[in-house]
């Protein structure tokens, strides 16, 4: 892992094998140092603490959970700060997610219910039949740093539930957020070995996802990684996986009269969290007619957007990108999108060369004869014009990703075409890609994920079910395919008296 330019802003740097250390991406202020986990310690805790949690009764489980909102509740503010300074998002934005974080347990205590009720049929002669679920074992939760905190509690809260335990690994650039939650976890009375903290990188991630003990990986992040595990794992269908990776999402304008409010939803959707959102819109797609307005509307909006330090005044929409290689990035996938035929509309620029801060962008693409498809995971926007709705829908659908996609614009019926034509886990109509409920489901296809979303249907991978018949005595006939029974005289004592007396006389 390398570091950043200027050696610190917002980068958690591995000092050695055994240590890291985490700086402020807004600063470059040391906010965070932290030993490297023990991967087999840790696997092994968790492995010997599953039988006791998964017997505990589940209204056990569940008030233990209850308690853990409790303690978010408590140190809200605090944690808030910390997801700021860790991430460079704003305070604003941070509370929110605290929020999220909270909401996650009645949440999940609801979908556990729903998603995996118990079910009895009962029948005079063949019993009662029983569909009941069972926890898978030791999980382990590998979190992002764009939600360090509400994205792998949305695993590790259904996880628990259902009866597992869980070793959760954050991402090694946001390693102070999650030494606070599962802080909250262990101060809620839940035992310290059936939610573990392990800090690690790379490194410690892969031995995880190939541990022989771990029954379940639950990751968060880039399409890169998530095939990675995927291709680790395939040759073991045992274990179970989830992906829950980007998007390359589309935003179609159709005719729409709201030309600003079309243009507010677009700069929500592709700049919100400094365009550091799975859910955020990559691509613009826009009727030719309703080209030049919208265009230069968001444009408009996207020149006002703030973009400063967490705690600003006054707040700002933005934060920067999560470190300096990331912002780097951004800048040279500008400059290869112009250099191939891209159009700019709105420059990056980058205020600070020391510091992660990006300015919101806009580049014409229609031009380009490929359109590289990645996820460019910060504020670029990219833009294609087109002729009609076909022709938006098949440009929306030129993609290997299939998160989020979103119309804006166009009658019911355009929107009924949309909804099923287009290739994605989330479409919406007039409102962002980003920002979806915790109360559906949330996930992908393609390099979006492995149809295993996250959300309410976390439920679904944390607990597999099983099929019963159950009878109080054993009761069983076999009435076919038998030979006629010989009925056979019942021996007495007597009978054995005469067999002997008899095999004497001979």
């Amino acid at each position: 892992m390398g570091l950043p330019r200027d050696g610190r802003n917002g980068r958690t740097d591995r000092l050695s094998q055994a240590e890291f250390i985490s700086y402020e991406p807004a600063t470059g202020v040391e906010l965070w140092r932290g030993k490297a986990g023990d991967v087999d310690a840790t696997v092994d805790r968790a492995r010997r603490a599953f039988p006791a949690w998964a017997s505990q009764p589940l209204a056990t489980r569940i008030e233990l959970c209850r308690r853990f909102a409790n303690e978010v509740r408590k140190g809200q503010d605090k944690l808030a700060e910390l997801i700021a300074r860790e991430t460079g998002k704003p305070l604003w934005e941070a509370r929110t997610e605290v929020e999220s974080v909270i909401a996650k347990v009645d949440i999940s205590v609801t979908a556990y219910a729903e998603r995996t009720g118990q079910k009895k049929l009962d029948s005079a002669l063949q019993g009662t039949a029983a569909v009941r679920h069972k926890p898978h074992g030791v999980m382990v939760v590998l979190g992002p740093y764009n939600f360090p905190a509400h994205l792998p509690n949305g695993h590790i809260v259904p996880a628990l539930i259902a009866g597992n335990t869980v070793v959760f690994k954050p991402s090694e650039k946001t390693p102070a957020v999650g030494e606070f939650l599962v802080g909250c976890f262990h101060r809620a009375g839940i035992p310290a070995a059936v939610v573990q903290l392990l800090i690690g990188g790379p490194t410690e991630g892969q031995a995880l996802v190939a541990h022989a003990d771990v029954d379940g990986v639950l990751f968060t992040g880039s399409a890169r990684a998530g095939i990675a595990i995927n291709r680790k794992l395939a040759s073991n269908p045992g274990k179970i996986v989830a992906l829950e990776m980007g998007g390359n999402n589309p935003i179609i304008v159709l005719d729409t009269p709201k030309v600003t409010d079309a243009a507010a939803l677009i700069v929500q959707s592709a700049f919100t969290s400094a365009g550091q959102r799975c859910t955020a819109a990559r691509r613009l797609i826009v009727k030719a007619s309703m080209y030049d307005a919208v265009v230069d509307e968001v444009k408009n909006i996207a020149d006002r957007i703030i973009f400063d330090e967490p705690f600003a005044d006054p707040a700002p929409f933005m934060g920067c990108v999560i470190d300096n290689e990331a912002a780097d990035q951004l800048g040279e996938s500008f400059l290869y999108l112009l250099s191939h035929g891209g159009k700019a509309i709105k420059h990056m620029s980058r205020p600070d060369e020391g510091k992660p801060f990006v300015s919101p962008a806009l580049i014409d693409v229609t031009a380009l004869d490929e359109k590289p498809d990645v996820e460019l995971f910060g504020p670029l926007l990219q833009v294609v014009k087109v002729d009609d709705f076909d022709a938006a829908l098949a440009e929306a659908n030129n993609t290997r990703f299939g998160l989020s996609a979103s119309l804006i614009g166009g009658t019911p019926q355009d929107y009924n075409k949309f909804w099923a034509g287009i290739r994605a886990g989330i479409v919406n109509w007039n409102r962002p890609t980003n920002g979806a409920s915790s109360k559906a489901p949330f996930g992908g296809i393609g390099l979006s994920g492995n149809h295993r979303p996250a959300a309410f249907y976390a439920a679904d991978y944390c607990a597999y079910p099983v099929a019963s018949t159950e009878m109080d005595q054993p009761r069983a006939s076999v009435g076919v395919g038998l030979r006629a029974e010989r009925r056979r005289k019942r021996r007495t004592a007597k009978d054995d008296e005469q067999t002997a007396v008899a095999k004497k006389s001979d």
